[in-house]
């Protein structure tokens, strides 16, 4: 089975990427977490991270669970090869959309609130974008970051796709609070940018790989 050959390295590499992969695109969050690493500081804005992170495992997991129901017709290696040449398709298309994505700012509260509303209401933002289970699902058919049978894995999996995002959020609030002075629309536009340009040539290498029968990743 596709699965078995699949080591605990494997796993954290594959759930750090994913993590970077789904939290990275400058979206309604993303910008949220600019703004209030410029507004109120950077801890605020890494709890906004946080809430985004918290909310992209709950569907990470969700897709997941989802993806163990059909795991006996992806065993079959031939069904797995057409998994991961439409995964790698999808995320070509995400990837497009993101380059070509232009951010824009919106009014933000000068009142600064708790760390934990901040968090929440980051939280509630993420969760209220069901589209992000296609992300996953492109990110599970290209990357496999699940092991059916495996609660062990499965966990060390998800953690891993957690600690990435956090990876992501806490880079960029380093970097947005280092560069307040000069940060503005075009550079959230350049970050959209260089992501975009990234995860389409993550899904060629992946597209390609498959093709070739090679083994990247």
């Amino acid at each position: 089975m596709w699965f078995e050959h699949i080591t605990i390295l494997d796993l954290t590499v594959k759930g750090l990427l994913v993590g970077v992969l789904a939290s990275a695109p400058m979206g309604p969050v993303g910008v949220l977490c600019i703004q209030r690493t410029l507004n109120k500081g950077r801890w605020y804005g890494l709890v906004t991270g946080l809430g985004a992170a918290l909310s992209d495992i709950l569907y990470a997991v969700a897709t997941g669970v989802g993806m163990s129901f059909v795991i006996d017709i992806i065993e079959d290696p031939q069904n797995m090869y057409w998994l991961q040449l439409l995964g790698s398709v999808l995320l070509f298309g995400f990837g497009l959309y993101t380059f070509r994505t232009k951010p824009q700012l919106r009014p933000s509260s000068n009142k600064k609130g708790t760390l934990a509303h901040n968090g929440l209401t980051a939280f509630l933002v993420t969760l209220s974008n069901p589209l992000i289970v296609f992300l996953f699902l492109a990110l599970f058919a290209r990357f496999t970051f699940v092991v059916p049978d495996h609660l062990g894995q499965q966990i060390l999996g998800y953690i891993s796709i957690f600690l990435g995002a956090m990876l992501w959020w806490y880079g960029l609030t380093y970097i947005v609070d280092k560069l307040r002075t000069t940060f503005d629309l075009n550079r959230i536009g350049l970050i959209n940018r260089i992501i975009g340009m990234a995860v389409m040539v993550v899904s060629l290498l992946g597209l390609f790989s498959t093709l070739l029968g090679l083994t990247l990743y």
